[in-house]
């Protein structure tokens, strides 16, 4: 039987350079934005006269996407997520036009859902941080920040922050220029938060996803952060939206997508280059295993980490 074929009509480079464009121009929104942004322009686009049509250059563009950042959890999630509503959506609606009518809709209020999302979370979390407590935090997370700015803002607590540098980005240099004018903050290197640890009275850390079984991945340094504190008795936050809970199950930190920092990027302390001749491992992601983790901060509530299992079948299915 000869198979029926048609020309497909998403420009993928299109895709591509929409994405990489939103990405910059949102850049508070995050990748989860700037992906479905760029997949609502593609539907917009789009030439497929039928349901079966616009799926398959659905799943092209969203494996398009997944290309240019093949490492990034929330990524895939997110796009995951698009691709599941889509087919919601087609069983609910009748019409092909209006499918596509809803789907932009979708993508043009996903933005505004994340906003949202985020305001939730740092409703949630606030409330946990007291007056008089020090705070450790890792990195940049857009999500922790707007948690903290919550619970200075509510000005019946005093309280501290240390924040991490993030390397090898050294993303907690605009964590701490971001925080300084709510709270008291101090810069601390990564490999410090041991010895700080005693004076921390409550971890709170974003997340790149979240996975199956609870766990999280995140910035390098992260497992590190959780294993200390757990050590010191240290309650041990997670702030992150669902659209960053995905299908996957790692145990180890073999089974996470391999990410890896352009050597190029990575600089030793005072700007030394690393040495001719020696080898260069720099992961940008580390897997958190639930049993470090107190709480899950989410849009969804405050969860326990063997409540995500459940939140992800509502998710999918």
């Amino acid at each position: 039987m000869e198979e029926h074929r048609f020309e497909a009509s998403v420009n993928l480079k299109r895709l591509e350079s929409d994405f990489l464009e939103f990405a910059e121009s949102f850049e508070e929104d995050g990748i989860a934005v700037a992906a479905i942004r760029a997949l609502t322009a593609a539907i917009s686009d789009c030439k497929a006269s039928t349901l079966m049509q616009l799926e398959i250059e659905l799943k092209a563009a969203v494996e398009r996407l997944r290309e240019q950042i093949p490492s990034s959890v929330e990524l895939s999630a997110v796009t995951e997520l698009f691709l599941r509503y889509v087919t919601r959506s087609v069983q609910e609606l009748a019409g092909f036009s209006d499918l596509k009518k809803q789907l932009a809709e979708h993508g043009t209020k996903f933005g505004d859902k994340v906003k949202k999302s985020r305001e939730l979370i740092a409703d949630y979390g606030s409330t946990f941080i007291k007056d008089g407590v020090v705070v450790l935090t890792h990195g940049y997370s857009t999500v922790v920040l707007n948690l903290i700015k919550r619970a200075a803002a509510e000005g019946n607590k005093h309280f501290e922050v240390f924040v991490t540098e993030g390397r090898p980005h050294t993303t907690g240099y605009k964590m701490a220029n971001e925080l300084k004018e709510y709270v008291p903050v101090t810069l601390i290197m990564d490999t410090a938060v041991a010895h700080y640890m005693e004076k921390v009275d409550l971890v709170v850390v974003g997340a790149e996803g979240v996975v199956e079984n609870g766990g999280i991945i995140g910035p390098v340094g992260t497992f590190s952060m959780a294993v200390a504190a757990k050590a010191m008795n240290t309650p041990f936050y997670i702030a992150a939206e669902s659209h960053k809970f995905a299908r996957i199950y790692p145990m180890n930190q073999g089974d996470i997508p391999p990410s890896q920092v352009d050597s190029e990027e990575f600089k030793l302390v005072d700007g030394c280059d690393v040495p001719e001749g020696v080898a260069c491992r720099n992961p940008a992601h580390d897997y958190t295993p639930p049993s470090f983790i107190s709480l899950l901060f989410t849009d969804l509530g405050v969860l326990t980490t063997a409540a995500v299992s459940d939140e992800l079948i509502k998710l999918y299915f």
